[in-house]
């Protein structure tokens, strides 16, 4: 009789970790996700009354179908993947930074300060100290995390989350403050840049894109090849192991949160020098948050994040056609990117973890 008591209580499934599965498989599921998540998408569509095949091909357009729309896939991949190769330092270690957000509004914050205050300094000297205050801005915001960790034990995750928003609300204060422009009419913002703190264009985009490609390939390189990168994922698998090896664990912590703030604030400087020439409460725009979604999505590899940025640049400019093609509200185009989102994103639950039914876990057990 308990026992039949104790049978009614237990789950009609369990969760169980997956026995390893081999690339193939995890190709094929990751496939499968891409194709429900289409699916899924296609069925709202429909719920909403429109065509879904026409929908998805006005994506497909919207981001490639003038040399300007192009453009503008391109400068959201930018922030996107330069933020997420940010992240992706802290992640490898196991250091949970939820702060690129902030660390890239604080980038375009210490960089805003040269473009306002010395918009006429030789145009290569102004770009060279927006970046270098860019780097700064974002490691040092990225350093408070990991001093406060070290010292006291904070959980991270909860302080880089809260230390977005304290970023966040310092530009609602410039710019209703110190920095306002004085020709506003009444209205808080600051002042679009001067020319001269545009950041320069290569075939027609700002050269932002260069320290893209160039970031991918450092970090690749960093992480794989080179001996921070190695003392990285040792602290991250263990720091017992690795102050066991003789690895300075607390410098190896603040090294890498700042490296890691840096980049965020250097996709900071891109966008705010880049693509909105100004410091505004939307020039994070979430891209921080998106960020750690992408660097999960592909497994802290800097190849894969590239590519998913753009993937992610395409699904961002398309849906903004579809909004005004269609006169979509901003929140189906959101859901739409949920939906797609939450496919992709279940699909590396069933890559690790399986549904066992009651009966077949106890057979396991008693095995």
């Amino acid at each position: 009789m308990n026992e039949t008591k104790k049978a009614s209580r237990e789950p009609l499934f369990h969760v169980v970790k997956h026995a390893e599965r081999s690339a193939k498989q995890m190709i094929l599921f990751r496939l499968a996700a891409v194709l429900f998540s289409i699916l899924a998408g296609g069925v709202f569509i429909l719920l909403i009354g429109y065509n879904p095949i026409a929908v998805y091909g006005t994506i497909l357009e919207g981001a490639f179908r003038s040399k300007m729309a192009f453009q503008a896939t391109l400068k959201f991949t930018i922030p996107l993947c330069i933020c997420a190769l940010g992240v992706t330092l802290a992640f490898k270690m196991k250091f949970w930074n939820i702060g690129g957000e902030g660390q890239l509004i604080m980038g375009a914050v210490f960089a805003t300060f040269f473009a306002l205050k010395f918009p006429h300094w030789n145009h290569w000297v102004l770009i060279a100290c927006m970046m270098v205050a860019g780097i700064i801005g974002g490691g040092l915001w990225g350093l408070i995390a990991a001093l406060f960790k070290i010292r006291w034990g904070t959980n991270e995750t909860l302080l880089t989350l809260m230390l977005n928003y304290i970023a966040l609300h310092l530009v609602s204060y410039l710019q209703a403050g110190p920095w306002r422009d004085p020709a506003a009419n009444g209205f808080s913002k600051i002042a679009r840049f001067d020319k001269n703190a545009a950041l320069d264009k290569v075939l027609g985009i700002h050269f932002g894109w260069i320290i893209m490609l160039v970031l991918v390939a450092v970090i690749w390189v960093y992480l794989r090849r080179s001996k921070q990168g190695y003392e990285i994922s040792v602290v991250g698998e263990s720091q017992d192991t690795a102050r066991y090896a003789g690895i300075n664990v607390k410098k190896v912590i603040l090294r890498t949160m700042f490296l890691s703030g840096a980049i965020a604030g250097l996709a900071g400087v891109c966008q705010a020098a880049g693509s909105d020439m100004t410091l505004s409460m939307g020039v994070a725009g979430g891209v921080g948050f998106t960020a750690i979604i992408v660097a999960w999505l592909c497994h802290l590899n800097p190849g894969m994040i590239l590519v998913v940025s753009f993937l992610f640049g395409i699904l961002q400019k398309g849906s903004s056609v579809v909004q005004s093609t269609y006169g979509l509200s901003a929140d189906s185009a959101a859901v739409l990117q949920g939906v797609i989102l939450f496919f992709i994103l279940g699909s590396e639950f069933f890559v690790r973890y399986a549904f066992v039914g009651r009966r077949k876990a106890k057979k396991e057990g008693a095995n």
